[in-house]
């Protein structure tokens, strides 16, 4: 026989034997009512067909358990692993988190807002496109919803960021490759999609300037999140046409740096630090895909455990204290030097 069919949370409680706020509050925790409640409302539950609408629930409390998580492009491993380590770490919480792309579309980043918002959310962790956001979009959600930013920073914007710091990171890598060999030349994208390589570029121009170097930058056409293909294109371009100033390269982030390696190899030009090798590549990010690369990638990891961790520490403060705080908080962590086989 078919399970009868409930329809919401009264039917339901008149199934099971139990008021409708006991029912409610077993489907909010159910460690919250007694043993004996509990095991009836789950025999219930295994005789008819019926599960909460757990968004309805929420909009009707005062302080709902979601948190919202918009990352800028869920395509890019880097966004889905420092997601999937918050997300851990929200359900650790005891929140429900909602995670959302917005694919490098501003329009599709204020939607994703508008969209958690009509949720109600306890709070929002937010890695935002940045040069491309609608700045004042982002402004009127922050001041509606307790919101940190990640990853990217909007200066002024939300309650706290929690990031990399790219000087940092940069110019560790810098003070490597030139202590090791040649001092390289810079290779980004003429108009990047992350804030976070504006920050690279102006650290290389500094470092290199402070070691009485003459910083060398080449950019690469191309616009949008295709990060690999613009790199494995302005790769050709550039190492056919004997464009490199030095025999070493750094790229602005390990994507960039995966397309140049497909075109060096496409060149015959060997990368690596042996006798034989005539180009070196290193990268920034750490990006999952780095250590498998051929050869693998010299980069600079960020402290993913640490970001998460912090961001999610950070949130849940908000929400506990149900204040906004009475100055931004900025929070970097370090980048850590992994040394590889391509530089």
């Amino acid at each position: 026989m078919s399970k009868p069919k409930i329809r919401n949370m009264e039917e339901f409680a008149a199934h099971s034997g139990v008021s409708r706020p006991t029912a409610s509050k077993y489907f909010d925790d159910p460690q919250s009512v007694r043993p004996s409640t509990r095991e009836k409302i789950e025999r219930a539950l295994e005789t008819c067909d019926y599960r909460p609408n757990i968004f309805a629930i929420n909009q009707n409390r005062k302080l709902t358990k979601n948190i919202g998580i918009v990352v800028p492009y869920l395509a890019d491993p880097f966004f889905a692993e420092i997601a999937r380590r918050i997300e851990t770490l929200v359900i650790e919480a005891g929140f429900r988190p909602i995670l959302l792309s917005s694919h490098g579309d501003p329009a599709l980043e204020v939607g994703n807002l508008d969209s958690l918002r009509s949720i109600k959310p306890a709070g929002v962790l937010l890695a935002p496109l940045g040069r491309a956001s609608d700045r004042r979009a982002i402004e009127a959600f922050c001041k509606s919803v307790p919101t940190v930013n990640f990853d990217a920073n909007i200066e002024g914007v939300g309650e706290a960021f929690i990031g990399h710091d790219n000087a940092q990171a940069t110019k560790i890598m810098l003070e490597y490759l030139t202590r090791s060999g040649e001092p390289p030349v810079f290779f980004e994208m003429r108009t990047p999609p992350n804030p976070n390589a504006n920050k690279r570029r102006n650290a290389y121009i500094e470092g290199m300037e402070q070691m009485g170097l003459t910083p060398h930058i080449i950019q690469a056409a191309g616009e949008g999140w295709d990060l690999e293909e613009i790199g494995y294109q302005e790769g050709l371009r550039v190492i056919s046409a004997g464009r490199l100033a030095t025999n070493t390269v750094f790229c602005s982030n390990d994507r960039l740096a995966i397309g140049f390696l497909a075109a060096a190899y496409e060149l015959r030009v060997s990368v690596g630090r042996g006798p034989d090798c005539s180009l070196r590549v290193a990268g920034h990010d750490n990006h999952p895909f780095s250590r498998y690369t051929c050869p693998t990638l010299t980069t600079v990891s960020h402290n993913y455990s640490a970001i998460a961790t912090t961001s999610v520490e950070t949130i849940l403060s908000l929400i506990e204290s149900g204040e906004q705080g009475s100055a931004r908080e900025t929070r970097l962590f370090n980048g850590e030097l992994i040394m590889r086989a391509s530089a």
